[in-house]
């Protein structure tokens, strides 16, 4: 498997522009639930291109975003250099550098799959306050909900270098021991994103584990993917569907 510090290094810009948000939904629960404030500080621990530490500071919040990434981390840093209280860290889960007890939330946005978790634990606890949150959150793509999603899960699972072996939700059965001896709450949100045939192809490239440009599987992946578009698009468009997976719960410190 491709060390996981690197293997988004040569994706990042499809990355950032065609990877789902996060619905707002997510914030609503988070206040209503967490007690999140604007002046919650919020450790984004595998903030990536800062998909999720934008949802964040739009809202006001300071925002440690922790990414080992280094095109990663520096795109994000351009784009969300205009908040004030953005803060870019060259760190990882394992090791953020953050002061002890200085977070009133952790957050995770596509991200704990990578994690050490022995070690991360350990930080956690460390940088979070008492009866500080943790926040684990995916998109999950629902792979059977549709005819065109059946199909490109069937296409992912050809072509795919290492698909099923990182899959995150090969982690689920893992999360209720990170948080024990505390508990969880999970909560679904639906979402989606509706994509032409080129926002589609740069979804796909988007991921480390499709072909990148140069392998032997790349013209006969992007060749299916176009076959499937054709058959199953909407005037011009397919949906990807989502389940948004929110975790939270406070993290025994």
């Amino acid at each position: 498997m491709m060390n996981s510090l690197t293997r988004f290094s040569s994706r990042v810009e499809n990355y950032a522009k065609y990877r789902p948000g996060y619905p707002a939904r997510v914030v609503s629960i988070l206040k209503s639930e967490c007690g999140l404030t604007e002046s919650s500080k919020i450790a984004d621990v595998g903030s990536g291109t800062g998909i999720l530490s934008e949802m964040f500071l739009r809202k006001g919040n300071p925002v440690f975003a922790i990414e080992p990434n280094t095109p990663m981390r520096l795109f994000a840093e351009q784009a969300l250099k205009e908040f004030p209280t953005f803060v870019s860290i060259d760190g990882t889960a394992e090791a953020t550098t953050l002061e002890s007890r200085s977070v009133d939330f952790i957050t995770a946005g596509q991200a704990f799959h990578w994690f050490d978790r022995e070690k991360a634990k350990l930080e956690f606890k460390r940088i979070l306050k008492p009866e500080g949150w943790l926040v684990l959150l995916w998109n999950e793509r629902r792979i059977d909900s549709s005819p065109f999603l059946r199909d490109y899960e069937n296409l992912l699972l050809r072509y795919g270098t290492d698909y099923e072996k990182v899959r995150h939700e090969n982690v689920a059965s893992e999360i209720e021991e990170f948080y024990a001896p505390a508990t969880f709450t999970l909560e679904s949100v639906d979402n989606v994103q509706h994509f032409d045939f080129e926002a589609l192809k740069g979804r796909t490239c988007s991921a480390s584990y499709t072909p990148e440009p140069g392998s032997s599987n790349f013209e006969p992946m992007i060749a299916e993917l176009e076959e499937i578009f054709n058959t199953r698009n909407s005037n011009g468009v397919v949906d990807f569907e989502y389940d948004t997976r929110i975790y939270y719960g406070h993290f025994a410190t």
